[in-house]
């Protein structure tokens, strides 16, 4: 097959398109920014109903709720686990390297009025809220409100449902099975304009920001890029190779996914593809229906190392000295927040936001210094979090034995 009629190769022509659009018409290129956000909106209308056939076509197929369980308690301990070195390692990155040293930042010249749209959203976060909000109004909301959380509840609930109707409800398991072979279909389609959204999407990064963003806080975004790889390559290479799998050709398998999500910053983009992805890798349909969404929440790699070295370079531009305990309570908290503004629209800026307000260690005012990057960290935040979901259903699959390589 001629390699422009590659998906991975039309991705890559559509970013450069849009980075050299950008940087030569800026004001042309941030009109651009409907075809990125089209792209998005038409990937996102197809992932809950792909989750919940997914999900529910695994339920069927298991034996009984009891494994069902076993591999939901499998996943949350290992996403616990990683999301916790996530955060730790952010620590140990940021005081490290010290991304905000020499700044010497003065509160009073900052403006904190463009912060007023993220912090009111985080005056009414806590844990209750949002576990209640996990429970949607009506079935049918779960669907239209587009949270991730709602629908794989709602399709835990209807495959336990068919589990334990039994052989009377074969007929409807099997309608759901093949309304999932539609669904991927169509994503196929929409898959096509993929170079398009990543054209616009990157024409109205470099258009908005400009190259000069990153030279302004270039130190920031070099320390959270190469603590990013370093994660991927090192951290979770060990665990893929301990869990008798090799992360590189894992990456090869995935490398349209990667592009896409680098282009558009989400990684709602791929979850579809993703799914038959990883299905296509050996994991068994139930893993992966059950690990893959579920981490796209508990399991945030990228986020959660993003987080601590935020909140740490904006403690050294302002010269605050953070204890060893006060930095471990900021872990503990971020442990919480990291997650329950997963699903929200700049979830990562809000959460940090959240972690800030309630802390009172270091000056909420200081976020204005990542409002003009947040978006440029956001692709290295986004495959992170990709690459570690993928990794995480692998050895979910693994561990259950449900898993059969197919390369």
């Amino acid at each position: 097959m001629k390699i422009n009629r590659q998906l991975y190769f039309q991705v890559i022509i559509g970013i450069l398109m849009g980075v050299a659009l950008g940087y030569m018409f800026p004001e042309f290129a941030v009109k651009m920014k409907p075809l990125g956000d089209g792209f998005i909106k038409l990937i996102r209308m197809m992932v809950p109903p792909i989750i919940f056939t997914t999900v529910v076509t695994g339920l069927a197929n298991m034996k009984n709720i009891h494994e069902a369980g076993r591999v939901g308690i499998k996943a949350i301990i290992y996403f616990e686990i990683v999301s916790t070195l996530a955060l730790l390692f952010g620590l140990l990155i940021a005081n490290y390297w010290q991304p905000g040293a020499g700044l010497n930042m003065n509160i009073h010249s900052l403006d904190a009025k463009v912060l007023a749209a993220y912090t009111t959203q985080t005056s009414s976060f806590n844990v209750v809220t949002y576990l209640l909000n996990i429970i949607p109004d009506t079935i049918v909301s779960a669907f239209t409100k587009g949270d991730i959380l709602p629908v794989l509840l709602i399709s835990i609930l209807f495959g336990f449902g068919l589990l334990h109707v039994g052989e009377k409800a074969k007929p409807v398991a099997s309608l759901i099975e093949k309304t999932s072979d539609i669904l991927f279909s169509m994503v196929g389609f929409i898959m096509r304009t993929a170079p398009i959204g990543a054209f616009g999407a990157m024409a109205y990064t470099i258009g908005a920001h400009g190259l000069h963003t990153l030279v302004a806080l270039s130190h920031l975004l070099v320390t959270y890029y190469l603590a990013s790889i370093f994660f991927v390559f090192v951290v979770l290479g060990l665990i893929a190779r301990f869990s008798g799998f090799s992360l590189w050709n894992f990456l090869k398998f995935i490398k349209e996914e990667l592009l896409i999500v680098f282009s558009t910053a989400s990684t709602e983009t791929v979850l579809p593809r993703m799914i038959s992805k990883l299905e296509q890798w050996g994991c068994g349909k139930t893993v992966v229906g059950l690990v893959l969404p579920a981490g796209y929440t508990f399991n945030l790699d990228g986020m959660n190392i993003y987080l601590t070295i935020a909140i740490l370079f904006i403690a050294q531009a302002f010269n605050i000295h953070l204890s060893f305990v006060q930095q471990l309570t900021i872990v503990a908290v971020l442990m919480v927040t990291s997650k329950g503004a997963a699903n929200i629209t700049g979830g990562g800026f809000i959460a940090l936001a959240a972690t800030v307000t309630s802390m009172h260690t270091v000056p909420v005012e200081g976020l204005v210094l990542l409002l003009g990057i947040d978006r440029l960290m956001s692709e290295a935040r986004s495959l992170t979090n990709l690459i570690g979901n993928g990794v995480a259903t692998v050895v979910v699959a693994k561990w259950e034995g449900d898993f059969v390589a197919m390369h």
